[in-house]
């Protein structure tokens, strides 16, 4: 049995980084044990659909035009109607490419349109709904591997409550992505390798973090292999990990004539690139040096609290494979250079971060954490109607 510890500062921390794998509880991540966490999990998501109706219907707009005809859902459909070769060319010369979009979402949507008869974007409605549960499933199961049912069940109730956690319900791909990288995560910590190499190739199809996904599959494995507790299963999982991202990245490279370039050469044409985070320093530094100081103030505090979860997150001794994942996931988002308000929804995917916080909950009284997290739930849904009726994720 796991070491049950939902504090933060236990004499008997979660399972070391370095240690041993895991030991699954009895029941493992069966739906009927998960089932409380996805009902909690799906009663927040309906909250912020149910909220955003009336507050959409006040404003005059369309809550499904706003969840799947606007921003990057419309790349997505685009992708899955007409498949790759589409470009804006801006006044600037800068080139919007599809091929910044991998392409996993877009086949899933097409083939959910083709046996539903439901528009492009409606069926990117269906692949975020469904894989979303997903997500908070292996959430779940990640969450009560390490710390115990209850445990489990904050956390996935804690990712639908995140203030950007509308995206969830979006034809977007983070759902998609997090559902990818919380299972091959999970298969990693209890040793099934191929289980962990095929998710982490799913996750490198779906978003370009999907490197995290395989680093922390690699570090399981490597973690695993010193202990002597590698086999042919390890080695497969680890080549198998790569392939997802790998092939697309290369197809790009052929495709636009710049070898393993070309994927960079896409991002650049949108403004994507990774310089440490001295464009975000920049941006907060003129946000605060205008009129929208408090926003400047809000922002630092912002990635403050990110960074004090992820030192959480190592107090907490996590499993060294969650540790890397996050923090990749966390330097990508934080250090990029572009879309400053894209930031947000770039860090649904580092569920570690909540782990913590779950711990925590899952010590008080279930009324007490029921308290908590719907007020967190209701803060959600009102910023998520608020936002996309808004300026939205870009």
């Amino acid at each position: 049995m796991p070491v049950k510890d939902h504090g933060f500062r236990r004499a008997a921390p979660a399972p070391r980084p370095a240690g041993p794998t895991p030991t699954p509880t009895s029941a493992g991540p069966t739906l009927r044990r998960a089932a409380p966490a996805l009902a909690g999990f799906a009663a927040v998501r309906l909250l912020g659909l149910a909220v955003l109706a009336v507050w959409s219907a006040a404003a005059g707009s369309s809550p499904h035009t706003l969840l799947s005809a606007r921003w990057d859902s419309l790349w997505y459909a685009r992708v899955a109607a007409e498949g790759y070769g589409y470009e804006i060319v801006l006044p600037d010369g800068d080139v919007h490419s599809n091929l910044a979009f991998f392409p996993l979402l877009p086949w899933l949507e097409r083939a959910v349109a083709a046996v539903t008869g439901l528009s492009y974007g409606s069926a990117g409605l269906v692949v975020s709904a469904l894989a979303s549960l997903a997500a908070a499933w292996g959430i779940f199961a990640v969450a009560d591997l390490l710390y115990g049912r209850r445990a489990g069940t904050c956390a996935a109730v804690a990712w639908a409550a995140l203030p950007v956690g509308i995206v969830q319900s979006m034809a977007y791909s983070e759902a998609l992505f997090t559902a990818l990288a919380a299972w091959a995560l999970y298969g990693a910590l209890r040793g099934q390798w191929l289980t962990a190499g095929l998710l982490a190739a799913g996750a490198g199809l779906t978003r370009p973090v999907g490197a995290a996904v395989v680093a922390g599959v690699w570090v399981a494995a490597a973690l695993a292999w010193r202990r002597g507790e590698g086999s042919w299963r390890t080695v497969a999982g680890v080549l198998l990990a790569p392939l997802g991202a790998a092939a697309y990245v290369l197809w790009v490279g052929a495709r636009t004539g710049r070898g393993v370039l070309g994927y960079l050469d896409v991002q650049a044409g949108w403004g994507n690139g990774f310089d440490g985070g001295w464009a975000f320093a920049r941006f907060v530094g003129d946000k605060l040096a205008s009129p929208a100081f408090a926003a400047g103030i809000g922002l630092i505090a912002g990635v403050a609290l990110v960074l004090w979860l992820y030192r959480l997150c190592v107090k907490q001794r996590q499993p060294a494979a969650l540790l890397v994942y996050c923090g990749i996931v966390v330097a990508l988002a934080l250090c990029a250079s572009g879309y400053f308000g894209s930031k947000p929804r770039l860090l649904l995917p580092a569920f570690p971060l909540l782990l913590p916080v779950a711990a925590l909950l899952a010590r008080w009284r279930t009324a007490r954490a029921g308290a908590a997290l719907g007020a967190a739930a209701l803060a959600a849904a009102a910023y998520g109607a608020f936002w996309l009726n808004g300026s939205g994720p870009p």
